[in-house]
């Protein structure tokens, strides 16, 4: 096989990618020629039969290769969380060999003696093994601290009116309601004027826009998934208002056209201020499935993944076994409440609890 030319790492190293009998082999060293006669040494020493395989790269460099590898095909935000976790993660081994670290039960030890969390771990060792398969070498195993999952907090069907009660004429109402409607933040960051139907009162929710490389916003003609590509419509009169008041001669461009991390801030102090749980963006989103499966609309799992643009129906089916688990809380106790008022013992089983207390 031909030796490609040496490829400019952003450590500023070069690197020479071979595959030579089914095995991968990474080179990387300080300069181009460096690196192209490494790569012709171990090419002849392999046709020799004289080669034993070695990675010989270091860690940071790995991961380097592996993102740059990744620029092209994967979205701005996740680039840019991959950058962040190669400059705050295993930061002890980034300058050693990836053969020559020898305990990396070790490496992972350090790491959570170091107070890094169960979730961010498992983000930045998935991205090492990542860049270790790539760079051909096998990822060893490992044990991770067990990640516990925490339920996103959303607001259920009155907790919903008072939050859109709450943020009428705040600066923030437009981007809340979006998300009420369904709407992620990418979606709402990408969203366009030209994009809104106020005669027929739809939203077609094409492009996404993301924070990426020095916390700028990158605009996508692409969503999160194939799904996401919807047409979702007003349906919250509020926002169709909101809309509607914002002038004539002011509806160009980005209908959010602020710091992405305002929208977040906001809604979490509004909430904080009626007694709401912080749900952020994310849980605005999720409270419109609060709301379209409630009793009062009772949206069927498919038209409510359709407008929403979940892919499948797990994310879909999680929110509703939280809406399910509530709803039979509330008829177990109206159950409750039906024998004792039967007997005559209460009006409410919660007054009857507070009787034996006294």
């Amino acid at each position: 096989m031909k030796i490609q030319e040496p490829k400019k790492l952003p450590s500023g190293n070069y690197n020479i990618y071979l595959r030579l009998g089914g095995e991968n082999y990474s080179i990387t060293k300080t300069t181009a020629a460096e690196c192209k006669a490494e790569a012709q040494l171990i090419k002849s020493e392999y046709l020799a039969g004289r080669r034993k395989r070695r990675i010989d790269i270091t860690l940071g460099d790995a991961v380097d290769k592996f993102i740059f590898s990744r620029s092209k095909v994967l979205s701005p935000s996740t680039i840019n969380g991959y950058k962040c976790i190669r400059k705050t993660r295993f930061q002890t081994y980034m300058d050693d060999s990836i053969c020559d670290i020898k305990d990396w039960q070790k490496v992972i030890n350090d790491e959570v003696e170091d107070g890094v969390s169960a979730k961010t771990l498992k983000n930045a060792w998935a991205l090492v093994c990542s860049a270790m398969n790539y760079a051909g070498q096998t990822p060893p195993a490992v044990k991770l601290p067990q990640v516990v999952q925490s339920t996103r907090p959303w607001l259920d069907v009155e907790q919903v009116k008072t939050f859109v009660k709450a943020i009428h004429g705040h600066p923030c109402e437009i981007p809340a309601l979006l998300a009420l409607h369904s709407l992620r933040r990418s979606e709402i960051l990408g969203l366009t004027w030209d994009k809104v139907d106020l005669k027929r009162q739809l939203i077609r929710v094409e492009g996404s826009a993301v924070i990426g490389d020095g916390n700028k916003l990158t605009y996508n003609e692409t969503n999160k998934t194939k799904k996401s590509r919807r047409v979702v419509p007003i349906m919250i009169p509020e926002l169709k208002s909101a809309l509607e008041a914002v002038p004539e001669a002011k509806r160009v461009g980005q209908i959010y056209a602020k710091n992405p991390n305002l929208i977040w801030e906001q809604v979490n102090r509004i909430c904080e201020k009626n007694g709401l749980p912080p749900v952020g963006v994310h849980g605005l989103r999720h409270s419109f499935a609060s709301i379209a499966f409630s009793a009062d609309v009772g949206m069927t799992e498919r038209e409510v993944m359709e407008i929403g643009g979940w892919d499948d129906f797990n994310t879909v089916h999680k929110i509703y076994e939280h809406l399910s688990d509530k709803n039979r809380q509330e008829a177990a106790q109206k159950f409750t409440a039906f024998f004792m008022n039967a007997d005559g013992k209460a009006d409410d089983p919660q007054k009857s609890q507070q009787n034996k207390a006294l």
